[in-house]
């Protein structure tokens, strides 16, 4: 299939083969796009190379949101290498893990404002910058997760997509006179790394009981009676990213096989 043959877009917060980027990644090189990929340090370049080169591009760009002027560089080198862009996928977030247990009310201040900052702020101006180089009918999407309840063990994080999806839908309006689509997918209990690892500090021995954790509750909770995987988020990328999708936008895109509604 090469429904998106010949559509440029950038890849940011690819981790590893198991991260829902990656997943998104794949979907979309399958349907003939040419992508390019971030890495914030050279801890994650030596990965995140590799990868892009197991989908035939060689284009990636250093990028620490934390700094304004990697954000726009950023951009400015996509422009002198491709002069256009059709679409980006936000997948950057960051919280100081040792704050993501006990009580959110003891939350510090540096964490929250880094929080917020590198999982939030960092989008809106990711859209500002890629907006100046975006085709018109262009797609802006971030990852986010449930954000209307208190999850245990989420504390800061649950903040920070709360903000992430009201920034959507003020985008959303910002860039519609460009004709330029935000909206945000929310996954739910996919087993990324840091679901797992987060799990693995509640059961012991690990992998058996985390694997009956996701079974039992699927069952317990999903209206499908099964969890969503990466390549269902994949599928949710590629059609906000397609001219099928062009009246959707402020919009955050559930995809959890029916467990929020019950």
């Amino acid at each position: 299939m090469d429904l998106m043959k010949g559509k440029k877009g950038l890849i940011m917060g690819v981790a590893n083969e198991r991260s829902i980027a990656w997943g998104i990644s794949q979907k979309l090189t399958e349907a003939g796009a040419e992508l390019a990929f971030t890495y914030p340090a050279d801890a994650l370049k030596k990965r995140v190379i590799p990868l892009a080169e197991k989908l035939n591009s060689k284009v990636t760009f250093s990028c620490d949101v934390e700094k304004k002027e990697d954000v726009t560089k950023l951009f400015e080198d996509i422009k002198s290498q491709w002069g256009q862009i059709d679409f980006v996928v936000h997948a950057v977030a960051f919280s100081d893990k040792s704050e993501l247990s006990g009580e959110y009310l003891n939350t510090s201040r540096e964490n929250f404002l880094r929080s917020m900052l590198i999982s939030c702020f960092s989008f809106t101006e990711v859209s500002k910058e890629a907006a100046k180089i975006m085709k018109e009918g262009g797609s802006l999407l971030t990852l986010t997760y449930e954000s209307t309840k208190a999850i245990p063990n989420y504390n800061v994080m649950g903040v920070c997509k709360s903000a992430l999806e009201t920034s959507v839908k003020y985008l959303a309006r910002d860039l519609g006179e460009k004709n330029i689509r935000v909206n945000a997918i929310c996954p739910v209990l996919i087993k990324t790394d840091g679901l797992i690892k987060a799990l693995n500090n509640k059961f012991s021995p690990a992998k058996k009981n985390v694997n009956k954790f996701f079974k039992e509750f699927s069952k317990q909770n999903s209206a499908l009676g099964s969890l969503p995987t990466p390549e269902h988020v994949a599928s949710m990328c590629y059609y906000l990213s397609q001219i099928e999708s062009s009246s959707i936008t402020g919009q955050c895109i559930n995809i959890d096989c029916g467990v929020f509604p019950q």
